[in-house]
């Protein structure tokens, strides 16, 4: 919502010259936030954990998915990026490729690219086609005796070059999940809270009918104050609490952390940022594409909102 906002400068100091604790005394700040965001989202997901970071937020999903499936595995996107603790780094293949390798729990797909992809935007069905590349790395697994836990995925693939997974590519890869017995996750640390304009997160560009299992949250939820958030369903987060072993974090959903928190949604709310983000990216994408016509070196031009990508190449037929 821009540096130093007047409104997150007051609501941070206001709550800081009140109460700062450890999140194990409980503060109104916390229901009345969790309540909030409650707003943004699907029904279904209604449960909270407050964190302090992305990476946080995407290690604690890895756990309710594994908790909740009791099963190891993981399918992730190629060249994706999910943070940078050791069980992240494990499944992002932009890291693991330079560092020690892919582990054996972890299956990595093609990226739903129709530009650069294994299926273009000429293929009969990309969509079809990019989910059946899930449904084989499934089978393949069951066939060595693996169980998937869960399909990680950024909503929109950030690192692996802003792309834009067509429509409906998320309902048929979560059919396939779902019927492996794993959980669909929605990683938002990047993309979500407006950014995409027409919609709050950017899982609902898939459309009304697609509602992930549990989905991450970090990057703008505080505009540079450490929070983050995990949003899951009363089954997941029963079968999570049901080991004995509380979730806890000692400053996830501090009193401070969640005023800045409310604050942030205010803004978002008051100055109409989805709005303009829709506005300032299509101006953007407008120009882009002006300068696609007169620049063969610019392949491509998409995006959504302010998440937007410019494709460089050296040759168009290729």
């Amino acid at each position: 919502v821009g540096h130093c906002h007047p409104d997150i400068i007051k609501a941070a100091h206001e709550q800081n010259q009140l109460l700062n604790t450890n999140s194990r005394y409980l503060h109104d700040n916390l229901v009345d936030y969790a309540e909030r965001l409650s707003k943004t989202l699907p029904e279904k997901l209604c449960i909270f954990y407050f964190l302090n970071s992305g990476s946080e937020a995407n290690d604690l999903a890895l756990r309710l998915a594994r908790q909740y499936t009791e099963h190891e595995d993981v399918i992730v996107l190629d060249h994706a990026y999910h943070g940078h603790l050791t069980s992240l780094i494990d499944i992002s293949p932009y890291k693991f490729r330079n560092l020690e390798g892919q582990k054996e729990w972890v299956h990595v797909a093609p990226v739903p690219d129709t530009y650069r992809g294994l299926y273009r935007e000429d293929h009969e069905n990309s969509v079809m086609a990019y989910a059946d590349e899930v449904k084989n790395i499934i089978e393949h697994a069951h066939k060595r005796g693996r169980k998937i836990a869960a399909f990680f995925v950024e909503s929109l693939p950030s690192v692996g070059g802003q792309i834009i997974p067509p429509a409906g590519y998320f309902q048929k890869v979560a059919e396939h999940v779902h019927k492996a017995g794993g959980v669909f996750i929605a990683d938002e640390i990047q993309v979500g809270f407006g950014r995409v304009g027409k919609h709050f997160w950017a899982f609902q560009l898939q459309g009304e009918d697609f509602i992930p299992d549990i989905v991450t949250m970090g990057k703008p939820i505080g505009n540079g104050h450490p929070l983050a958030c995990v949003a899951t369903t009363k089954e997941i987060a029963e079968a999570f609490a049901a080991t004995g072993v509380e979730y806890f974090n000692t400053f996830g959903g501090n009193p401070v952390s969640c005023a800045i928190g409310l604050a942030v949604l205010d803004v978002i709310e008051k100055e109409q940022l989805q709005a303009h983000a829709t506005e300032v990216g299509n101006f953007l994408m407008k120009i882009l594409k002006e300068q696609q016509i007169k620049h063969p070196i610019i392949g491509d031009v998409r995006g959504c909102g302010l998440f937007i990508g410019v494709d460089l190449i050296k040759d168009q037929a290729e």
